[in-house]
């Protein structure tokens, strides 16, 4: 009777502590945050049907202790057995997918507080990202391969051809069509053909070939283009429960062109709750970086980078001109760019149009800097030529989003220069160090392969930078419980 009061103690004390330490695990892990460093919004918008992650939260298993009966030897002692039963309740899919994320969660944590990654993968992953580029390498890393690992995209299937399901290839909106023929026909690794296994939803039409199809030339209405994303989201939350389950939050368009954001305007939840990712990342024009995606304009003339642009030249090769720039007068920066600095100064080669005898790649090549300014809109396909040819970018806009700004330091491997201090442009670029210039050439060589568009896509490049990009936006949120 003395043994058998001794194991039932010991078996209620033990179950005691499994049930105080589960929460006490789970509630130590309190919300991080690892890539958003932004500025709280302006815009205002309805609450959406995603919260941000305060607590990583694990679904508490119910654990109770079931004593097995003895047997009775000849010598009647009797042998208690105390065993802990977990009895597991059953998940949703949707649930799965929150447990999953709250993991992975947990592994960038980890990552971001160690100060050296030790794992593995780690140690033999030759694509490990280093150096003052990243806000915090280890985290990126991490995040990477949790993405990999878990990251699932459910591409709605319903819409037809040209609108839907294709987008420009080649020229200015490159990025737009070649984004959206990756997750059509490649992408095997992400995409799920189940959506009950996607942690997101991507809506896969072109506002470019929108514009080229229903839009009226000239009329300057981008009415057409507001309807039909409003009829697009009306089929896809009739058909399926997962727009109305979040209200959006987990669905994603992508756009390039400058019009992206007015035509997501179609949809109020669209525009508010989803992750829109846009080449037009404005923030005066209601672009909201805790839920958005800022897209780099990459503009390939006839679908393919030019040879120029393969190998650029090795850092110690000479670059004679001091500036340059070479575009179109449109917007209001390039006009006062072009009044303080076109023919004025044989260091600052500034030009409205190249004389026939002139080559514009040629003229990055051989630049220091490249200046970058907005026309427009805020987005410039010069800032992403610019790391193609090795030459230190020079960002002249306002309120412009920077892509991958939640993983990169642009002020490592880039200068950004108030729009009104144009007129000290030359001076202030004179200013930099020739040791800080050597280091943000360095770091624009780092940063290249994470703008390069690669057919087929490679791990970090500007396809999968995207994608963690969405991952990111939607790893660091949750279906919110009190759904009407």
């Amino acid at each position: 009777m003395e043994s058998y009061y001794r194991y039932s103690v010991s078996a209620f004390i033990l179950l005691c502590l499994c049930v105080f330490t589960i929460p006490v695990v789970f509630l130590n892990y309190d919300h991080f945050n690892p890539f958003m460093n932004f500025s709280n919004p302006t815009l205002e918008s309805p609450r959406p049907k995603f919260e941000l992650q305060r607590l990583i939260v694990s679904t508490s298993d119910q654990i109770r202790a079931v004593g097995t009966s003895g047997s009775t030897d000849d010598h009647r002692h009797l042998n208690r057995n105390t065993t802990l039963i977990r009895e597991t309740k059953k998940l949703s899919k949707e649930q799965v997918l929150e447990q999953g994320l709250a993991r992975a969660r947990a592994s960038i944590r980890s990552a971001a507080i160690a100060r050296i990654v030790r794992t593995a993968s780690f140690m033999n992953d030759n694509d490990v990202p280093v150096g003052d580029v990243y806000r915090n390498p280890n985290t990126f890393y991490q995040s990477y391969v949790e993405m990999e690992r878990r990251f699932k995209v459910y591409v709605y299937t319903e819409g037809e051809l040209p609108i839907v399901h294709d987008g420009p290839c080649k020229n200015i909106y490159t990025i737009e069509g070649r984004f959206i023929h990756e997750m059509e026909h490649g992408a095997k690794r992400f995409r799920t053909n189940d959506p009950q296994r996607a942690h997101v939803y991507f809506m896969p039409f072109s506002v470019a070939w929108m514009v080229k199809y229903i839009y009226t030339p000239l009329s300057f209405d981008v009415t057409p283009l507001k309807h039909f994303v409003s009829d697009y989201v009306k089929v896809i939350s009739t058909k399926y429960p997962f727009w109305n389950r979040t209200h959006g939050a987990d669905h994603f368009m992508l756009a390039c062109h400058d019009w992206g954001p007015h035509a997501s305007q179609g949809n109020p939840l669209l525009y508010n709750n989803s992750i829109r990712v846009l080449c037009n990342a404005n923030i005066s024009e209601g672009f909201n970086p805790q839920k958005d995606v800022s897209l780099p304009e990459i503009s390939l003339i006839g679908g393919y980078l030019s040879p120029k642009l393969i190998h650029p030249p090795p850092l110690n090769a000479s670059r004679p001109y001091f500036a340059f720039f070479a575009g179109g007068l449109h917007g209001p920066i390039r006009p006062y760019l072009l009044q303080h600095w076109k023919g004025r100064d044989n260091d600052m080669q500034v030009y409205e149009y190249l004389p026939k005898n002139k080559d514009y790649y040629s003229y990055m090549l051989e630049s220091k800097f490249c200046l970058c300014p907005s026309g427009y809109e805020v987005a410039s396909p010069r800032i992403v030529e610019a790391i193609y040819s090795g030459c230190v970018p020079v960002i002249l806009s306002d309120n412009y989003v920077l892509p991958f700004s939640d993983v990169l330091r642009w002020e490592a491997f880039s200068v950004q220069v108030e729009t009104t201090k144009i007129p000290r442009l030359k001076e202030i670029l004179s200013a930099i160090p020739e040791e800080k210039y050597r280091k943000l050439q360095e770091g624009v060589i780092v940063v290249r392969r994470h703008f390069m568009l690669n057919q087929p896509p490679k791990r970090f490049d500007v396809f999968h930078m995207i994608l963690h990009s969405i991952w990111v936006r939607r790893i660091n949120a949750r279906p919110n419980s009190n759904r009407s």
